[in-house]
């Protein structure tokens, strides 16, 4: 599918939102060589998505589709920036109790979305209070079953009771997911197991339950079991290979209809320490104002400062800056040690 040169942006961006947030999405951008800023999405290793006037994606379709990992790529003597699309980690809680409600301030802290599941009342309005994105008020059973799940998905299961335990973990395995936990003793989990096995569920896929749930570190109280489970999902989520690629606020951003020009901001590498991943976008408007955050301090504002010029200036298309992540000895900010790219796009 080829796009015409105008509104490339717009319908790539249309596209991967629009995408199964469990198929293998990479968006390709030309980072540095001829064609800077020209894009492609690839799924399933064929390319789906080009702009109009260049064929340089498609000549080298048989070798981009060997690319499975977000980073920078050497192709026909341009750098490509390859980027995996993912969603935004979802935590879902099932059982809203005492133990659940510091999981909830923690995982929100963590910019994670909390979803939690409990057939009381006056427990999800507790967990509305405590900061969970969404709440669902039913048996687990039914809940469970408004779970769609996906590779990003977390399930932390710290019910009340062993039959409930069984139909929390029983309906997070059948569903994708990247992570089953569930709270308890040996004994408790023994008993959950073999009912999961009389339920039909394989030996592998009980097996692949977390429990004891958390990393771990001798926690005894609510917080500090808190503490060992979100460590637990954060391990997980940082080994993955799988970006958010588009945090919702920024895309909801980029599709707004009738607006003005503005910066999206993508860390394409680093070096060193630094205080976020490659992946990381901030969208830069003319006045400065920012959606996101790609570390904050000096080396942010900098950065800021430029995408406000070159909108300011009416630049159109691609840039590629390196910015140090240690602040001059003068001024305050960050003291990483390290250095990042960032892709600078007018969107």
């Amino acid at each position: 599918m080829c796009i015409n040169d105008n509104s490339v942006a717009e319908n790539i961006y249309e596209a991967i939102a629009a995408a199964d947030v469990n198929s293998e999405l990479y968006a390709a951008t030309v980072i540095r060589g001829e064609g800077m800023g020209d894009k492609a999405l690839i799924a399933g290793g064929r390319i789906v998505m080009t702009k109009a006037g260049s064929n340089f994606f498609s000549r080298n379709e048989g070798k981009i589709s060997g690319l499975k990992d977000t980073g920078i790529f050497s192709l026909d003597g341009r750098d490509v920036y390859m980027e995996l699309q993912g969603s935004e980690p979802n935590v879902v809680i099932c059982g809203a109790g005492h133990v659940s409600m510091p999981i909830i301030s923690i995982a929100r802290m963590m910019n994670l979305n909390v979803t939690v599941i409990d057939d009381r009342r006056e427990f999800t309005d507790n967990a509305l209070r405590h900061g969970a994105n969404r709440v669902i008020c039913k048996s687990f059973d039914e809940g469970m079953q408004e779970i769609e799940g996906n590779d990003d998905t977390y399930f932390v299961v710290v019910t009340r009771g062993h039959n409930y335990d069984t139909a929390c973990v029983g309906g997070a395995l059948r569903k994708r997911h990247a992570y089953v936990g569930m709270i308890g003793s040996k004994r408790h989990a023994e008993i959950v197991r073999e009912a999961l096995a009389r339920d039909g569920l394989s030996a592998e896929q009980i097996s692949s339950i977390y429990t004891p749930i958390g990393l771990d570190i001798g926690a005894e109280t609510p917080e500090e079991i808190a503490v060992a489970i979100i460590a637990e999902i954060i391990a997980l989520k940082n080994k993955k290979r799988r970006n958010i690629g588009f945090p919702k606020n920024v895309m909801k951003a980029i599709l707004e209809k009738d607006r003005e020009p503005m910066m999206l901001t993508t860390i394409v590498s680093k070096s060193g320490s630094g205080p976020r991943t490659v992946g990381t976008k901030m969208l830069v408007r003319k006045d400065g104002s920012i959606i996101g955050t790609i570390g904050g301090g000096v080396a942010e504002n900098e950065i800021i400062e430029r995408a406000k010029s070159m909108l300011s200036d009416g630049f159109e298309g691609a840039d590629l800056v390196r910015t140090n992540m240690i602040a001059r000895p003068d001024e305050d900010g960050m003291v990483c040690g390290g250095s990042v790219e960032v892709l600078f796009e007018t969107v």
